[in-house]
This record gives structure tokens, C-alpha cells and sequence, in this order.
């Protein structure tokens, strides 16, 4: 997969704005903190493909990005920590949580995980829709260079252990900064694309 010739295809506050539900959809989640856009410009090897940014927060759309015309990235809303008003909160989450329940195309989902706080609330909560969906789950553990190589692997080793039932869902340490991981995440979403 060139996964350098991805582009921005476009960003829906609905889902009446997204493209039609074919082809196949890999979707970026995790809280708003934990590096979604950061990921998805290492992997697709283009620095400035997903906006970052120093407020947690900045993607309040579902942001679309097709790799070819079949496949598609997709750039969720970062959940849980950006300062807006609380109705606006719940109607991203609603937004989200239709994404996830109604689109067809969505063939796995990469949650980031921040390696120094994984299974927040909203990470469990993704992993719980995720596993009573169906879907594979590929967790980034994300800045890891931020700890030291044991303290990494121990991390790794006790997120795969408490999530060792489900089959579906694999793990890996990740590092936008080191592009630690890049390759290994990129082997995973070649087999979700391929395999459909």
C-alpha cells in the first residue's frame, strides 16, 4: 500500500456528509491527547497530511483521508479532554458513536493508547464496542520513548496479558517522535485493507 500518496478527502461534523459507505475504512481513535494526528502523519510518511496541534482537542470532525479508492483513514474526534462546552461534547459523542454502529465500510479501528496511562475509561469503552462489534483492534502505545526500554516492554507485556481473551485485538509500542513501530503498524493496516 503507497500509503504516501494519501490525501485529505474531507472533514463531516455529520454522517450525512461522509463519502458513500463502500470500500473499506481504517479509524484513528483515541483521546485527544494521545497523538491520532501525530500516528496517522508517521505512518503515512507526510508531515503535515492530519493537522496537530499543542490543544488537545483540534479534531472535532470525523476527518477522512483516502489512500487510494478503496481505502480510507479516517481521523475520529480525539474524546475526553478538549475544553468545549459539554452539549457540544455530547453531540461529538453521538456523532462518534453512530460513526462506529452504522458505517459498513469500517474494518478495524487503531486505538492510541498513551503508554504512560493506558485503559483510561473512554479507551475501555472503545475496546468494549470494539470486541462487541466484531472489529479488530490494533493499540498503539503511543510515546513511548517517553519511558525507558523496560519500562516499555513491562507496559507492552501487562496490556497484551489484560487483554489476552480477545483474539481480535493486538498490541504494539509506538513512537511518532522515533517513528518507533511504523513498520509494524503499517504491515497491520496492509492485511485489513487487503483482506477485504
Amino acid at each position: 500500500m503507497n500509503y504516501q500518496s494519501t490525501h485529505y478527502l474531507l472533514g463531516a461534523a455529520k454522517l450525512e456528509q461522509l463519502p458513500e459507505d463502500t470500500g473499506v475504512e481504517i479509524a484513528f481513535a483515541g483521546r485527544s491527547n494521545a497523538g491520532k494526528s501525530s500516528a496517522i502523519n508517521v505512518i503515512t510518511g507526510l508531515s503535515k497530511l492530519a493537522r496537530t496541534s499543542n490543544t488537545p482537542g483540534r479534531t472535532q470532525l470525523i476527518n477522512l483521508f483516502t489512500v487510494n479508492e478503496h481505502c480510507r483513514l479516517v481521523d475520529l474526534p480525539g474524546y475526553g479532554f478538549a475544553k468545549v462546552p459539554i452539549a457540544m461534547k455530547q453531540k461529538w459523542q453521538e456523532t462518534l458513536s453512530r460513526y462506529l454502529e452504522v458505517r459498513e465500510c469500517l474494518k478495524g479501528i487503531v486505538l492510541m493508547m498513551d503508554i504512560r496511562h493506558p485503559f483510561k475509561p473512554y479507551d475501555e469503552m472503545m475496546i468494549s464496542w470494539a470486541v462487541s462489534s466484531g472489529l479488530p483492534m490494533h493499540i498503539l502505545l503511543t510515546k513511548s520513548d517517553k519511558l525507558k526500554r523496560g519500562a516499555a516492554s513491562q507496559t507492552l507485556l501487562s496490556v497484551k496479558k489484560k487483554l489476552s481473551d480477545h483474539e481480535d485485538i493486538s498490541v504494539q509500542l509506538f513512537s511518532s517522535l522515533k517513528k518507533t513501530g511504523v513498520d509494524q503498524a503499517r504491515d497491520v493496516l496492509d492485511a485489513w485493507f487487503e483482506s477485504h
